[in-house]
């Protein structure tokens, strides 16, 4: 049982603010801090609490925040065998979090846009061991494609973070995948037409699977979840909590789903999981530390009941 995740590593620099700024815009924050994340790493953090082993593929700069980034990971479990230090800066996000907890992002790659080739040879020596590779659009396209096709050939099931969604994902990559998760502006942008609700989601969830996708998860914040599989259409709704803080929630559904499925949960078992992971994520400030570990899952799903 493991899980592997491919992508990015990111120091996450956050600014709290009572409303995010218009264009051109100055304004003054109440609080700053610098958090580590990035969407690959956040996701392995994610699955690593759960308690399954888990490995991160990717790079780090040559920096100080490169450093941090991998004591955090391992602070957290994840195996680090296979991230490298790349001669470039680390990863870095800008994001402002307003009063009412959403966020606005500006991503600087660094070294998540140097990962290549080598990386790809790393990820084939773990793939042997692995259930689950989880990849998200954060590093190098070329990079995700050759990534999922080398977990196909192993067998591995590959599940999909389609974000940042770009305009449209290149048509060989999506037989390669057997779960894709995007959020309701993701799907939409994937598409083509707005989703906002259960059925637009199950609408585009159709036209994913028309293009190859087995699975189809579309994520809806507050409304849950629609998922498209095997000719089954369910919701999984959302656990009502007070959310403070947004940042990292699709990640630690992913890394719950992941976790899940890695351990041998079915779908709908692994859903639950990653549903409420989330919920609890978004009752806490930060990326990484908002991740909850297996106890604090367990005692929340016992709390919530079904």
């Amino acid at each position: 049982m493991s899980v592997i995740v491919f992508g990015s590593i990111n120091m996450d620099l956050v600014a709290r603010t009572a409303r995010i700024p218009a264009p051109g815009e100055t304004i003054v924050g109440q609080s700053f801090e610098t958090v580590p994340g990035g969407k690959g790493a956040n996701q392995a953090v994610a699955a690593a609490r759960l308690g399954l082993p888990t490995e991160m593929v990717g790079r780090v700069g040559s920096d100080s925040f490169g450093e941090r980034l991998r004591q955090g990971l391992m602070a957290s479990h994840v195996g680090c065998a296979a991230v490298s230090t790349d001669t470039t800066h680390s990863g870095v996000a800008l994001i402002a979090v307003d009063d009412a907890s959403e966020n606005s992002i500006i991503i600087v790659p660094g070294a998540n846009g140097e990962v290549g080739k080598p990386d790809i040879e790393r990820l084939e020596c773990l793939l042997p061991q692995a259930q689950v590779l989880l990849l998200q659009l954060e590093v190098p396209l070329s990079a995700v494609i050759a990534a999922a096709k080398a977990a196909k050939q192993a067998g591995v099931t590959v599940i999909l973070d389609p974000a940042p969604a770009p305009a449209d994902l290149p048509a060989e990559l999506y037989p390669l995948i057997d779960i894709i998760t995007p959020n309701q502006v993701e799907a939409g942008q994937l598409v083509g037409f707005e989703v906002h609700d259960l059925a637009t989601a199950e609408q585009a969830g159709a036209v994913l699977q028309q293009r190859g996708i087995g699975t189809v998860v579309v994520k809806l914040g507050k409304q849950g979840a629609v998922c498209m599989s095997q000719g089954e259409i369910f919701e999984r709704p959302a656990f009502p909590v007070k959310a403070i803080d947004t940042v990292a929630a699709g990640d630690c559904f992913n890394g719950g789903l992941a976790a899940g499925l890695a351990a041998g949960m079915s779908l709908r078992a692994a859903l639950r999981q990653a549903a409420a992971a989330a919920a609890i994520s978004v009752t806490r400030a930060g990326a990484q530390p908002s991740l909850p570990t297996r106890a604090e899952l367990d005692r929340f799903l016992a709390e919530v009941g079904a």
